[in-house]
């Protein structure tokens, strides 16, 4: 027989290759997940030894209002405020600053007068344990940013979760895919090879499909069988497509200033109808004015989670300078807690839009109905970015008052007509439908 090459120190030299490669990988992981994590510095230590998470239970529930850590409010910001002032001035300015002014006391008056003249709530319920809490919290060193989990920043390299770059990995399994393919070669050459010293004579064979598509055309059933499918499909798909025409179901556009339903309506249970007032009166919800969001974002210029909170895939920083938007459309100057007359209009993007020969009065659906706003809106305290979440088809309205019983206890206006239609329908709670709702003039005239 002719000798044809020894195959098997190629195969031999292939295996130590792919088993050199896999145990530098390996080693790689290994060394990431033994790596120490990095040592996070330790807070200072407050002067006067108190404790700073009973302290921030304390600032949140009497200092919160007026004052912040960073930033001028009401009031100075508290952060480092310990090294600023003497502690014992503080405890007399804390338990009753207008005492301390009326003394005459320089530095009180000159805080007094600094923000102007506003009188700060006197405290002497706090205990001088309690205050040495409050500043061992306002003694804190700032938190830095955390990176979101998930996020890549500007300029962030993606990585796994044991650190290595995607690349890295990518590249690894490409040199694999390579030498396996090179060893299919490899041992085809050789197959043939030994087949050409043996005197076997290896076919080539060649496929085509003409002869299975010649099958296919000739058979007449499985061609008509064939068309029927497809056109009974195109009809489906098609008239799918002319049914969502001026459908806007899920439409979600982005608006000039971002506004978290789940924070507001679900974290923090703000009513629906605290800020969509009109809703309970009018034909109209209504778009919030600004001074509604000033209400509260007087007091909060900032996210008030805390430094490692996130929420979908947005961060403290993010929702911050929302806030900030807000603060320029209404011209407000959160430094010197005053508005500065310069104002800019919000272009809202219209998500909920009725074709103008429906009508429909909100008023009647909230305040007479008693229907909540998720009925229609769906779950928008678990919306970040709002949607419209129902079709508001014909067919959907419909359903809704084919399924939806009447309140008419306490309301005089349905009592005699409710009497008559229960008699003659034999129930005792009457449908939407039932009451007229169903009539073309109720919502086109």
């Amino acid at each position: 027989m002719k000798k044809v090459g020894n195959h098997k120190s190629i195969l031999k030299v292939i295996t130590l290759n792919l088993a050199f490669l896999l145990s530098v990988s390996l080693s790689s992981f290994a060394q990431e997940a033994a790596a120490p994590a990095p040592a996070t510095d330790a807070a200072a230590a407050p002067a006067g030894g108190g404790d700073a998470a009973a302290g921030k239970t304390l600032f949140n529930a009497n200092c919160a209002a007026c004052h912040k850590l960073d930033d001028k409010m009401t009031g100075p910001a508290l952060r480092g405020v310990a090294e600023r002032r003497d502690r014992a001035w503080l405890g007399k300015w804390i338990k009753n600053s207008k005492d301390l002014i009326a003394s005459g006391d320089a530095d009180a008056v000159k805080v007094f007068e600094e923000f102007n003249k506003t009188p700060m709530t006197a405290f002497p319920q706090l205990s001088d344990a309690d205050i040495d809490n409050i500043l061992a919290y306002t003694s804190q060193p700032k938190d830095e940013p955390k990176a979101v989990a998930g996020v890549a920043g500007p300029g962030a390299k993606p990585a796994d979760a044991m650190g290595i770059s995607n690349n890295v990995v990518l590249g690894l399994l490409a040199v694999i895919l390579a030498l396996l393919v090179g060893l299919l070669f490899m041992v085809n050459n050789t197959l043939r090879k030994i087949s050409a010293a043996n005197g076997v004579e290896v076919a080539d064979r060649k496929f085509s499909l003409l002869p299975l598509w010649m099958s296919f055309v000739k058979n007449q059933f499985l061609v008509l069988v064939s068309t029927i499918l497809l056109m009974l499909m195109g009809a489906y798909f098609a008239y799918g497509y002319f049914m969502q025409i001026g459908v806007d179901q899920n439409y979600a556009p982005i608006q000039p200033i971002h506004y978290s339903h789940k924070i507001h309506a679900g974290d923090n249970g703000i009513d629906c109808k605290y800020c969509h007032s009109a809703a309970r009166t009018s034909k109209n919800a209504g778009i919030p004015s600004l001074n509604v969001c000033m209400n509260c974002h007087k007091n909060i210029s900032e996210f008030q989670g805390d430094a490692d909170s996130t929420y979908v895939e947005y961060t403290k920083e993010f929702y911050t300078a929302e806030i900030q938007k807000l603060y320029d459309a209404v011209g407000w100057d959160k430094a010197t807690q005053k508005y500065t007359g310069k104002q800019k209009p919000v272009k809202w993007v219209r998500i909920h839009n009725l074709q103008d020969f429906v009508y429909f009065n909100h008023s009647q659906h909230v305040s007479v109905a008693g229907l909540e706003c998720q009925t229609c809106h769906g779950p928008v305290e678990t919306f970040e970015i709002m949607k419209q979440h129902s079709p508001l088809t014909m067919g959907w309205c419909v359903n809704c008052h084919r399924e939806t019983n009447v309140k008419v206890e306490g309301n005089a206006y349905y009592e005699k007509i409710h009497a008559e239609l229960s008699k003659k329908y034999g129930v005792d709670k009457l449908t939407a439908a039932q009451m007229g709702g169903l009539e073309c003039g109720k919502c086109h005239y």
